[in-house]
């Protein structure tokens, strides 16, 4: 039998952490909202109780709903305001999972550590166990260190995922470490990485294994068969603290697996340098009403595009949310005959 969540209905929207303590409010439009609940779920590797909030719709405690698992960015936890993530949800009727995974970036634990990777896995289990989840449509999707999480988790577990949307993200740690060291001093983001896997790369043969494990780039065409939206700003990495390669070298990835058409150093060169194309192909011109933005370039291979629009260090939830909206695949046999671990 499945167990039920009461639900409670304020004039204003509570954030609140498993305390009980208050995030963040906001106003809500004449239609009131319930809050975000907070739950805890046992990890299946090391037994702790992790942290999470979520929102169910009412719908959810009798028809199957889509599931939407929002990740917090690099210096957040789930305790992260992004109500933007939330509403989107909320009006189309998807049950929201805001997990924790470990937490801000800055300790081994987390950092897209096996552990942090298997509390996603855990958290969604939870919701799947306590509510009506429709396994087709379970989405994933984080901006920044959440984009990072997202590549990295439909990477090494892509059974798991029917869809998943991607915005600048970290595709390689080590190459972002490198970013972040000015004039030999390593900068906060570079610390962080210090503090999380132990050490700079080249380090050791173990602590660059760490690296790898936790850089998309070299899990990501394990995804091919799983619809991927990987967007960038054109400015991040100038305005912003991810160059936007990051994202164009994921996709590449898929598209070599995928025997497709890459996107060539010099086209991201050109990007970087002018902020558009000389040549656009055709889909690079096609315009896009739900991104607001102009596009500068958009590639297809497989079930994958990626997008690189006017803008930076930046998520749209709008399009994100419209473009997984129309994503379908089942993903109910997921652990059913291992144990979707790495």
């Amino acid at each position: 039998m499945r167990k039920k969540c009461s639900l409670c209905v304020f004039v204003l929207v509570y954030f609140v952490t498993c305390n009980g303590t208050l995030m963040a409010a906001e106003k809500t439009s004449e239609t009131k909202q319930p809050p975000l609940i907070p739950i805890k779920v046992k990890s299946t590797l090391d037994q702790s109780l992790q942290p999470s909030l979520i929102w169910v719709p009412e719908s959810a405690k009798t028809t199957p709903a889509p599931l939407l698992v929002f990740l917090h960015s690099w210096s957040g936890n789930y305790k992260q305001d992004n109500a933007k993530w939330l509403n989107e949800a909320r009006k189309r009727g998807w049950i929201y999972l805001h997990p924790d995974f470990r937490g801000v970036n800055q300790q081994p634990e987390a950092c897209g550590s096996r552990l942090a990777r298997q509390d996603i896995l855990d958290a969604i289990a939870y919701v799947i166990e306590h509510y009506h989840v429709d396994q087709s449509r379970i989405y994933l999707a984080g901006s920044s260190g959440g984009g990072h999480m997202t590549m990295l988790m439909v990477g090494h577990h892509p059974d798991r995922f029917s869809a998943a949307s991607a915005w600048v993200g970290i595709s390689e740690l080590a190459d972002w470490y490198q970013f972040h060291v000015k004039d030999g001093e390593p900068q906060n983001y570079a610390r962080m990485i210090l503090k999380s896997l132990q050490g700079k790369p080249g380090a050791s043969a173990e602590i660059d294994a760490e690296y790898r494990d936790r850089s998309p780039l070299y899990w990501i065409a394990n995804a091919t068969e799983v619809p991927l939206d990987l967007n960038a700003g054109v400015t991040d990495g100038k305005t912003g603290s991810v160059p936007f390669a990051h994202t164009l070298r994921a996709f590449n990835m898929l598209a070599e697996k995928n025997q497709t058409t890459p996107v060539s150093k010099a086209e991201m060169q050109q990007l970087w340098d002018h902020g558009k194309l000389q040549t656009p192909t055709p889909t690079d011109q096609m315009s896009d009403e739900t991104y607001g933005r102009d596009i500068h370039l958009r590639r297809n291979s497989g079930v994958a595009r990626v997008t690189i629009f006017q803008g930076g260090h930046e998520g749209l939830p709008e399009p994100a949310c419209e473009w997984l909206s129309k994503q379908s695949r089942d993903t109910s046999t997921f652990g059913k005959n291992r144990t979707g671990q790495k």
